[in-house]
């Protein structure tokens, strides 16, 4: 039988790490070799792409950005920046109107600069932030620039003191840390009261099914269809091989030569061939299975990078 090959996307229910869904995974496959493409808090719900068999050597060639719906509330800070820590403060919600809150939000568009929260998985000197701040240690963590392309407020509750937000934004945005400096921004702290992920990379939504239910054994027809990675790749050049001894040559680790037909090297949008090099070439059979990852090198020859069922 075929080894699985692709992405699972699950919706991750809260109360569970994204390790746990992957290990959940694993018993289902009853393959080793999976992963997830970015963790989730557990108390996170939402689109959690997970990769299959040989698909988590492609992990690190996605794009794209991730798109969150939250509540955030405004009146009470913690030391987690969102629930499930400690309460710090807590201060009288100002009276406050929903053009005055979209024009505070303004200051969170774009491009901008945003410190993690303490508790967070960033490394300082080797060891994760998490874990200095659980010891009660003092540290201060260096703001990083991020992206929020999107930041759309749909409800605001004077009564509640809830914001409901969407936000996309690049990678390593921080959403409790979001959360966080819009209350202070407003002057009354807030911090994260519930989050769901509504799209990772080119993964979203209609993508993602439930996790599977716990058992001893998973029966090849209530396993969960891993889906063609292809379709998560297309930002990315692509060539074709079409003969076997090409892709003999391939398995084995060398270079395939095509400086006498470019055509066959498909460029993604905004890519050019000219005067410059292509880091990262999708390598397909002729029924467009991914074979590996090429870079292109001055001699218009692609040279494997990833090569899947390499031989030797």
């Amino acid at each position: 039988m075929e080894k699985p090959f692709g992405f699972v996307v699950i919706d991750k229910p809260a109360g569970l790490t994204s390790h746990d869904c992957v290990n959940r995974l694993r018993k289902v496959f009853d393959i080793k070799k999976i992963g997830h493409s970015g963790t989730l808090d557990p108390s996170v719900t939402g689109v959690l792409p997970i990769a299959i068999g040989d698909a988590t050597r492609l992990i690190p060639y996605l794009q794209g950005s991730k798109a969150y719906t939250g509540i955030i509330q405004l009146g009470t800070t913690t030391n987690t920046d969102d629930m499930q820590g400690e309460i710090i403060e807590s201060k009288i919600l100002p009276l406050i109107s929903k053009n005055d809150i979209n024009c505070i939000l303004d200051n969170f568009r774009g491009e901008i600069l945003q410190k993690p929260p303490i508790f967070s998985s960033v490394h300082i000197k080797g060891e994760r932030a998490y874990k200095k701040a659980r010891k009660g240690e003092k540290f201060d963590l260096t703001p990083k620039k991020i992206t929020i392309n999107k930041l759309n407020l749909i409800s605001w509750s004077q009564s509640n003191g809830e914001l409901l937000v969407d936000v996309d934004c690049s990678t390593g945005t921080y959403i409790r840390s979001l959360a966080r400096d819009i209350g202070d921004k407003i002057g009354c702290g807030g911090h994260l009261k519930k989050l769901r992920r509504t799209k990772a990379y080119n993964f979203n939504e209609k993508h993602s099914i439930l996790l599977p239910e716990k058992s001893e054994f998973y029966p090849e027809k209530n396993k969960p269809r891993v889906l063609n990675p292809n379709i998560f790749f297309e930002h990315l050049s692509s060539f074709k091989l079409i003969s076997e001894e090409e892709i003999l040559s391939w398995r084995s680790g060398r270079k395939i030569s095509f400086q006498n037909n470019i055509k066959r090297l498909k460029l993604s949008k905004n890519k050019k061939i000219e005067n410059s090099s292509i880091n990262n070439i999708l390598v397909l059979d002729i029924e467009n299975k991914i074979l590996g990852i090429a870079v292109l090198d001055k001699s218009y020859a692609i040279k494997p990078k990833v090569v899947f069922n390499a031989i030797g």
